[in-house]
Formats: structure tokens, sequence, C-alpha cells
């Protein structure tokens, strides 16, 4: 740094090689949890950017833990100041608050100078990730439709299409209802996982068979990016 910059900031107390590790190794680790997130949690329902968010966090914290460094006073500072941002996105479940604080930890293990803690974390978080991921996951992983159909308006759901559905989905999540044909039937989307060894034919069929639907629509859902 030239002097009439130190004589005004001061001197580092890490040298900007060390840094630039740090938070490029943060960017490593960051990405890692982003691709645990991707491959052990349902996205199907989640925001695009979040995995993203995940690894800007982790370069972030890592940046804020050597700003701090063993300054109380700074680390007040710095709370204070970012007491003011305030996040209008509600987090979809529990599980995603907590790969928000796996990010921040990672990110302040690596920020820290303690890459160690940060990476024996990152295995066995990702381990226990792994094993507790949902069953959908485990058993058909990637193989998720949007399944879309048009029944007769004023019927019961479960009662026309439970058992047809259940037959041949390992699960479905109601996404969306409403009246269509100047009310006179309904449109209902569900996102759909088949079972394994079920085809999505059989599956148009056995509901084509229903006297109360009158189309049905089979979309395979992207698979997330990896």
């Amino acid at each position: 740094m030239p002097e009439f910059l130190t004589s005004v900031f001061g001197a580092p107390a890490i040298a900007p090689q060390a840094v630039a590790l740090r938070l490029v190794a943060a960017l490593a680790l960051g990405a890692v949890v982003a691709w645990i997130y991707r491959h052990s949690r349902d996205t199907s329902d989640g925001s695009p950017t979040f995995p993203a968010t995940l690894v800007l966090l982790s370069v972030l914290i890592a940046m804020v833990t050597q700003v701090i460094g063993d300054n109380v006073a700074r680390a007040f500072s710095l709370v204070g100041a970012l007491s003011i941002v305030r996040f209008r996105t509600v987090v979809r479940d529990t599980q995603d608050t907590a790969y928000v604080i796996f990010a921040v930890v990672i990110g302040m293990g690596v920020g820290a100078g303690a890459p160690w803690v940060a990476g024996i974390g990152l295995v066995v978080v990702g381990v226990a990730s792994w094993a507790m991921r949902p069953a959908a996951l485990a058993l058909n992983p990637g193989l998720r439709f949007t399944l879309t159909m048009r029944v007769g308006l004023g019927l019961d759901l479960e009662t026309v299409l439970g058992s047809a559905l259940d037959s041949q989905l390992l699960t479905r999540h109601l996404q969306s209802i409403g009246t269509t044909r100047q009310g006179t039937s309904i449109d209902v989307i569900y996102d759909a996982v088949l079972k394994s060894g079920c085809s999505p034919d059989e599956l148009v069929k056995a509901l084509y068979r229903l006297d109360d639907v009158h189309a049905v629509e089979l979309r395979r859902t992207p698979d997330p990016e990896v």
C-alpha cells in the first residue's frame, strides 16, 4: 500500500494475497453448499436465485469476518450498519434457513483462517443432508412433471382423482386451481413425481378413463442446473 494511504487507513492486518485466497476458497466452498442444496432439497417451488445467494453469502461473510478480525468495537459497528438491511422474501422452509446458516458458518470459518473447520463441516453437513433428503428425490431424482387437468365443476377432487393419482404418483402437490369455460369446469395443476416403474402415458390413460376428466396435459419439469 502506498505510504500516503497507509497513513490514512493503516497497514492491513492480513496480506492482500491471503485475503484473495480466502475469498476464492469461500467462493469454492459456497458453490459446494449450493450444489448440496440443489441435490438434497426439492427446488421445484423455491426461488431459482437461492443457490446463488448461498454462494454469495459465503463470500460476503468471509469478507466481513476479515474486516472485523479481533476488533470488538468494529464488530459492534458492523452489526449496527448491517441492521438496516431488510429481507422481504420469506424463507419457504426451515431447512432452507439451515442452509443459510450453513453458508454463513462456512464463510466465517474461511474468513477467520480456519479452513479445516469449514471443510470438515462441509463434509459432515453434506452427508447428513444427502441422507435426509426427501424420499421423492431419493427414489426418483429429477423425474418431476407438471400435471394439468380439466374436470367438471362442483366435484370433490380427492373423490374423483385421488385413487388414480395415488396409484401412479409418488408425491403430488396442488399448485393452482381455477375456473374455465365460463365457469362450467375447473383447471387443476399439480406438481407431481411418478412412482418408479410407472410411465407418463400410463398416467394419462388412467386419468382419461375417468368420466369427469375432460383434458389432461403432462409436462416434464426441467431438472435443476448442476
